[in-house]
């Protein structure tokens, strides 16, 4: 049996949906968060950069958040994978299948908040994932600070190496661009990337090197390992927006929500904040941000015109 509507539902429980959420039940609003408890940055042990919360665990950051929301009566967090949302009179109905012993929800909302963010597609190389969050991460800005002066690998297959390597050469005079014999690099770029005291490597990756959890180097398909204390990896993001196939918003080239600059989705009541959106990955406090600017004009469009 469906429910009377929230005026809410947001999806996904990031600093994105929760901010959302929170000014969203401060302002009165019945929101529901349904969340599928797979944080893309789960691997990583420490947030920075959020303004009095540097060093957080990730996931502290999202228990807290959690407890907040639900701190208000109008405020609910569930764990739940949505898994359709369409438009149906007056609002949207969300289906969503409950995990962790939470029941499965068919709810109605007025509006709907997109804060799912993105999943990850990381280079195949087999070992990469025993060092992702410890040694190799794949947000400069979050944690350039914390792999200053090391002897930095930079692995990627993109298009886009060469402007993050000058990016992450703020943090190491140390460094060494990987395009695993696919990432494009032109020779204009490399001559670039030279002048500064930046490798490219074109070789094929075979695997990363490392004793004991701790890593060594990049093992290369010939069977050179060169030597390498830490680094970044430049994974391909996808959106995590399956369950809203059915909704008509306009996206980018990439997939992502395309939104106004307080939110709104060329769908009205569909609303998106956070790595949902262009230009995808942001720091955890931008994305917050995000939230509470959704916040607010959800609240002022349920509100109405004069």
């Amino acid at each position: 049996m469906v429910s009377e509507p929230y005026d809410c539902v947001v999806v996904g429980a990031g600093p994105a949906g929760l901010s959302a959420a929170l000014n969203l039940v401060r302002a009165r609003r019945s929101t529901l968060v349904l969340d599928s408890n797979r944080p893309r940055n789960a691997a990583t042990l420490h947030a920075h950069g959020f303004l009095t919360r540097d060093g957080i665990p990730p996931l502290e950051l999202r228990r807290l958040g959690r407890n907040e929301v639900e701190g208000y009566p109008d405020g609910e967090v569930a764990s739940a994978r949505v898994e359709r949302i369409v438009a149906v009179e007056d609002g949207f109905l969300v289906t969503s299948r409950g995990i962790r012993g939470e029941r499965d929800r068919e709810v109605l909302a007025r509006t709907v908040v997109l804060a799912s963010g993105l999943t990850e597609e990381l280079p195949a190389l087999p070992s990469l994932r025993v060092y992702y969050g410890t040694h190799l991460h794949s947000c400069i800005e979050c944690d350039g600070y914390e792999k200053k002066d090391a002897t930095l690998a930079l692995i990627g297959e993109s298009d886009d190496l060469a402007e993050r390597a000058l990016l992450l050469s703020q943090w190491s005079d140390d460094l060494i661009v990987f395009t695993n014999g696919v990432g494009r690099i032109s020779e204009a770029e490399e001559a670039a990337l030279a002048a500064r005291g930046i490798r490219v490597e074109r070789r094929p990756i075979a695997d990363l090197a490392g004793d004991l959890g701790t890593m060594t180097g990049v093992r290369l398909a010939d069977g050179e390992i060169v030597a390498r204390t830490a680094g970044f990896v430049r994974p391909r993001w996808v959106p995590a927006l399956g369950f809203a196939a059915e909704l008509g918003f306009a996206r980018d080239a990439e997939g992502l929500a395309v939104v106004d600059a307080q939110g709104r989705t060329s769908m009205p009541g569909i609303y998106a904040a956070g790595d949902s959106t262009p230009p995808g990955p942001q720091q955890l406090i931008v994305a917050a941000g995000a939230g509470a600017t959704v916040a607010a004009t959800i609240n002022r469009d349920l509100i109405g015109a004069l």
